[in-house]
């Protein structure tokens, strides 16, 4: 109700709908596509299938922002998968509330560096690197865009390939960074996303 009073209150901010668990949520995105959907962490059965759903069944146009209390880096990992576009934190500034919320709909992804991005030993991040280093332009290319939640189909359409090929290139990655999934690698690509490894369009 706070985040309702502080939304409406904006000029800018409009709120559609208000849902007090998944499938509810899932059933407002569908029925009203809004332009950012906030979705609390702590809601039941958020994470897992539901949460997939919510992702898979969302227009282009929507965005995913995670409301939390604190974000762990597994969490960062499955919301990087289904392409989250924000994670606002409760005990935020109201301002700083808004202007991330702004941010995102002005197209910024606005994920918090994963603290083990901090933690990381001299040692791992050698490691790391030397992977990453392994990867061709292409590979490191995809697995940004991995990060961001694209599918092989829309990877695929964005690097004018099929997604036939962008899922060979995807075997490639994995067996390189010696990982299994794409959850993995968009963990490693969200902890390196600043780094000139991972290059841009």
């Amino acid at each position: 109700m706070g985040l309702n009073c502080l939304l409406e209150a904006e000029r800018d901010f409009g709120v559609a709908a208000r849902c007090s668990d998944s499938a509810s949520c899932l059933n407002a995105i569908r029925a009203l596509v809004p332009d950012i959907a906030i979705l609390d962490i702590s809601m039941p059965d958020i994470f897992g299938q539901a949460l997939l759903n919510i992702a898979n069944s969302r227009a282009p146009a929507v965005r995913l922002v995670f409301l939390a209390t604190s974000v762990e880096d597994r969490d960062l990992a499955m919301l990087a998968e289904v392409g989250a576009s924000g994670v606002i934190l409760a005990d935020e500034e109201p301002e700083t509330l808004l202007q991330t919320l702004r941010q995102v709909a002005d197209g910024h992804r606005m994920l918090p560096a994963p603290s083990s991005e901090v933690a990381i030993s001299p040692g791992q991040s050698a490691i790391a690197e030397k992977h990453l280093s392994v990867l061709t332009d292409r590979e490191r290319q995809i697995m940004r865009l991995v990060s961001e939640g694209l599918s092989n189909k829309e990877i695929g359409r964005r690097l004018k390939v099929t997604d036939g090929t962008i899922k060979v290139h995807l075997n490639h990655i994995f067996r390189k960074l010696e990982i299994g999934n794409r959850t993995a690698l968009a963990t490693l690509a969200v902890s390196y996303a600043g780094q000139s490894s991972l290059p841009s369009d």
